[in-house]
């Protein structure tokens, strides 16, 4: 049988309600996870959650707008930045029910979790795929626009087959969501609606 990976990307503070990029719906989003993974748990040999570290005092590559305004596509406000509220996970018990965590962003622009590493081992995430011979994944987390959809892209390109489970993502926009949802279908990622 195929092992599968569920991928948890994002859920933080400051991507929900509240946060300096705050997404419509991240909260209940945030919730509908915890939930899924209490009911799914024994499906997924792995259960790995991403948070983007962005290091303190710093654009991080050019990624935050410390100077001017962002233009919310290559420049951001700042956010998650590593050790700060904004950085934690949006639900208390979320941590809990994580096999393994990737911290990206450090010091540069990162969207997907394959660009991160594993905290407790400092290992690439694909590394933690192979190792536990992960073949499948189910990706779900915040933004679908943004790092859900780069997330599920560098899965399919790394040739895992790959499912967004789209009633738990949270997007941050109707259009630029609609456009990641069809990308990600030319891709050959299947959308789990």
């Amino acid at each position: 049988m195929t092992a599968t990976a569920l991928l948890v990307v994002d859920v933080q503070n400051d991507f929900v309600e509240g946060g300096s990029l705050a997404v419509a719906g991240g909260t209940a989003v945030a919730a509908d996870i915890v939930d899924f993974i209490d009911r799914s748990r024994a499906d997924y040999a792995l259960i790995v959650g991403s948070r983007d570290w962005h290091t303190p005092d710093s654009d991080n590559g050019g990624h935050f707008a410390l100077t001017g305004a962002p233009d919310f596509a290559g420049t951001w406000p700042v956010h998650c930045v590593a050790g700060t509220p904004g950085a934690e996970y949006a639900h208390p018990e979320l941590s809990q029910r994580l096999t393994h965590q990737v911290r990206k962003g450090m010091d540069e622009p990162a969207y997907s979790m394959f660009q991160g590493v594993a905290v407790d081992s400092g290992q690439s995430l694909t590394t933690l795929l192979r190792a536990a011979d992960v073949e499948a994944v189910d990706v779900v987390g915040i933004a679908t626009d943004y790092c859900v959809r780069a997330t599920a892209l560098d899965a399919a390109r790394s040739g895992l087959c790959t499912r967004v489970l789209l009633p738990l993502t949270a997007g941050v926009a109707p259009e630029s969501t609609r456009a990641a949802v069809d990308e990600l279908i030319d891709a050959g990622v299947e959308v789990v609606r």
